[in-house]
Parts: C-alpha cells; structure tokens; sequence
C-alpha cells in the first residue's frame, strides 16, 4: 500500500512544479510526440481533469498553461499527453 500512495504522490505537484516537470517533458520529447500530443498541466482531480481537458480539446489555442487553475479546487497538478484530434 505504500508504494502505491508514493507513486501517486510523485506525479501530484504544485502548479509550480508541474510547470517545470512540463518543460522538461517538452525538452526530452521526440518531435512526432509533440507534433502528435497535447502535453498540458491538468487539476490532479479526476473530475476536474476530465472537465478541464474536454474544454480544452474544443479551443486548444484558447489554453495556456495556467489556465488549468481556474479548473483546480486543491493546487495538486499533473502533467499528462493524450492524442491530439487530426485536424480536417
């Protein structure tokens, strides 16, 4: 069971930190990732998560890191990269 807590609490962050772990991410990532994925800083809540990144793949040039915040109700972030939709 502990592992399983400090695995979790690895990847949960502040916004400051995600912010970071994010740019390292993009540094570290082969160009068909990041012409491929979205990799964006989202509330660590599943509920909130979820909500802030399907607002987020309707506009997402109307994204910036921080705008995830306004989605947070606890300051505990994660950095996650998922498919981005082909464009027509």
């Amino acid at each position: 069971m502990a592992d399983l807590f400090l695995k979790n609490k690895k990847y949960l962050m502040k916004y400051s930190e995600a912010l970071e772990y994010k740019k390292e991410a993009l540094k570290k990532a082969d160009q068909s990732v990041l012409r491929d994925y979205h990799i964006i800083i989202t509330p660590a809540d599943t509920g909130e998560s979820a909500k802030y990144i399907e607002d987020f793949s309707k506009k997402p040039d109307d994204f910036n890191d921080s705008s995830c915040k306004k989605y947070c109700s606890n300051d505990e972030y994660e950095v996650v990269s998922f498919r981005k939709e082909p464009e027509e």
